[in-house]
């Protein structure tokens, strides 16, 4: 039997989340998709230099995503490390029911999370292949991420 790797309570996951985690839709311009765009759904947790392990624990135990250094443009601000979910799959598969089964705390995190589960269900169904879809989409997006919270 391996050695295990190191990991985290599920609690702490969900504690980082409320505090520096991001559910995070891309839609970007691209001929290969018939609607002409294309969707990507990601989620990060971002920490500073020092606290790399932590997001390596995090993704031991979520078994999924990668930690990537992410180089700090702005003057007096530390070099940070982002855990990075993209892969839809794992999005689909591991991160929604992971915060379906242990609530943020938050309630603009948990509003962004609704959201994002709003989206990965039209993308499940092939909504932003076309056009109506994409919009509902689009709309749904500029609701995600607000610091102010409203009615989802």
């Amino acid at each position: 039997m391996g050695r295990m790797k190191p990991t985290v309570a599920k609690e702490y996951i969900v504690g980082l989340t409320d505090g520096e985690g991001c559910f995070y839709v891309n839609i970007w311009k691209s001929s290969l998709y018939r609607a002409g765009f294309g969707v990507q759904m990601h989620f990060h947790i971002k920490m500073q230099e020092k606290d790399r392990m932590l997001l390596e624990k995090v993704r031991n135990t979520l078994k999924c995503g990668a930690v990537y250094f992410q180089k700090e443009q702005r003057r007096n601000h530390v070099q940070c490390y982002r855990y990075t979910v993209s892969a839809q799959r794992d999005i689909f598969n591991t991160i929604i029911p992971f915060f379906q089964q242990n609530s943020l705390e938050s309630a603009t995190k948990r509003k962004s999370f609704k959201i994002f589960c709003r989206i990965a269900n039209l993308l499940q169904a092939k909504a932003h292949l076309t056009k109506r879809g994409l919009k509902r989409i689009w709309k749904l997006k500029k609701l995600m991420n607000q610091r102010t919270v409203g009615l989802a």
